[in-house]
């Protein structure tokens, strides 16, 4: 009967489509983003129309988060914050040089909102790379809340590399602002026009590299030799009991 219900258990895991591992950072990055830059060049909106709009969904999220769920939904309240920030910062206008050293304002908010997230204790980056590791699988979402709680051997090390991961990219996007800044009132602006968004993705394609490497790959196996250590045990109840 026991090896029923542990068969059971693990026919009832589905693995989750690409939709649902990237459902948070849909939801709470790239709707916001995307919704800027349609309600800009489609719909032909100034900029604070345009940043003020897309500040709709996050805004949403974040008041429901915290009034249904008893939680601030980290991600949403922060492109919250980079959105008003920019609302604020497109009053400025009319040096070229400013205009494009304001763009590093985004990445600067962002960087230092997740470095105080870990000086919280709550690594606002854990929301975007948990669904990647547990990939929807039971076993694995037990095993990462055996971790997160400490109840685990590796609960000290998995901790420390979910803040790490969390750090890398606060640091590489604080980065990145100062790289736009620099490149703003040292490079002819001309340059500087096509030279900020190929700065991104690198800097994007690097911190991937770095975080994965440092700390996502290192907890990814954690987690599941946890969750196989765990099945390990139930088989060897079910045995002892037969």
């Amino acid at each position: 009967m026991t090896t029923n219900k542990v068969s059971q258990g693990r026919s009832n895991t589905q693995t989750p489509s690409a939709l649902d591992n990237f459902r948070p950072l849909i939801v709470d990055v790239a709707v916001p983003l995307g919704s800027y830059y349609l309600f800009k060049d489609a719909f032909g909106m100034s900029t604070f129309a345009a940043l003020a709009w897309s500040s709709v969904v996050p805004a949403v999220r974040t008041v429901w988060s915290v009034v249904k769920e008893r939680r601030a939904n980290g991600l949403a309240g922060l492109i919250l914050v980079v959105n008003v920030v920019s609302l604020l910062l497109s009053f400025v206008s009319g040096d070229p040089r400013l205009m494009l050293a304001k763009d590093g304002a985004v990445s600067s908010t962002v960087g230092i909102g997740i470095l105080v997230s870990v000086a919280l204790g709550r690594p606002m980056m854990t929301a975007g790379m948990k669904p990647f590791l547990v990939k929807g699988d039971q076993a694995k979402e037990a095993a990462w809340e055996r971790l997160v709680s400490g109840r685990s051997a590796a609960s000290a090390d998995f901790l420390r590399r979910e803040r790490l991961f969390s750090v890398v990219w606060g640091v590489a996007l604080l980065a990145e602002c100062v790289a736009r800044v620099v490149g703003a009132y040292t490079i002819p602006v001309d340059t500087m026009v096509w030279l900020g968004g190929v700065l991104m993705v690198g800097v994007m394609a690097l911190t991937f590299v770095v975080s994965g490497g440092l700390a996502a790959g290192p907890m990814e196996a954690m987690v599941r030799a946890e969750a196989e250590a765990e099945e390990t045990g139930a088989r060897a109840e079910v045995a002892v009991a037969a």
